[in-house]
């Protein structure tokens, strides 16, 4: 099932204990501007990157090959070879090199994600378990961090987001994009205390999937994507 609705914010709905669903209508003049929200409290999910270079696959693909996930969300920016752009991280397997100037990254270290700015916090050669970058960063430390009004480039979006709880947030537009700038603006403005806001591929590469018993809600990505982050219960 398609994340979508007509209606204004919708509240939020409980997929499992830890696991919580809801739709946000940026602008209420355009019902068609939605960001399909999934909030993750880490204390009962894990996260894993999953990386395929070369080898891209579908929502569908992922799915067939990642038993017991319970959602996931494209990853990295990658080449037309399938090749992930900056660092990725699977289960401790490092491709790639790190952004340094640019971007931001999602980890996760000694069992604890988190999401930092690439600029403010290089990477140095940490043990992470999993990670994966892209750029730009959107909310650093509950301000908006992207604010070129002169990109009006209008597309779908995926974002990973910490909220001043702990808690994971996987953000995707099902519908009608926005621009970054008007992104990044409008997470500090909402409910969702987002701490720092990291913009992954979108475009053609948006995917998101949560599914928990027999409720699945997918979003399907118009190219297949080589690195994808997934959640588990722990």
């Amino acid at each position: 099932m398609l994340l979508t609705t007509t209606s204004s914010d919708t509240s939020w709905v409980t997929l499992a204990p830890g696991l919580e669903q809801r739709l946000y209508f940026p602008n209420p003049a355009n019902p068609l501007v939605q960001i399909a929200a999934l909030r993750i409290d880490p204390a009962l999910y894990t996260f894993r990157v999953h990386y395929r270079p070369g080898e891209p696959l579908t929502l569908q693909g992922w799915l067939e090959t990642l038993p017991g996930v319970v959602a996931f969300v494209n990853g990295n920016f990658f080449d037309g070879q399938g090749q992930a752009l900056g660092m990725v991280i699977a289960d401790g397997a490092i491709f790639g090199q790190s952004y340094t100037e640019r971007g931001g990254t999602f980890l996760v270290q000694n069992g604890q994600p988190l999401v930092r700015s690439n600029i403010l916090e290089p990477y140095q050669g940490e043990p992470f378990e999993q990670a994966i970058q892209a750029f730009p960063m959107l909310v650093t430390d509950g301000q908006p961090s992207y604010t070129n009004r002169a990109d009006r480039d209008v597309s779908r979006r995926t974002v990973v987001a910490q909220d001043s709880s702990g808690r994971v947030i996987l953000l995707a537009t099902p519908l009608v994009g926005m621009t970054l700038a008007d992104l990044a603006s409008y997470l500090p403005t909402t409910d969702l205390h987002v701490m720092n806001a990291l913009n992954l591929d979108g475009g053609g590469s948006t995917l998101l999937y949560a599914g928990v018993g027999d409720t699945d809600y997918t979003l399907r990505s118009f190219d297949a994507v080589p690195v994808v982050l997934a959640v588990y219960a722990r």
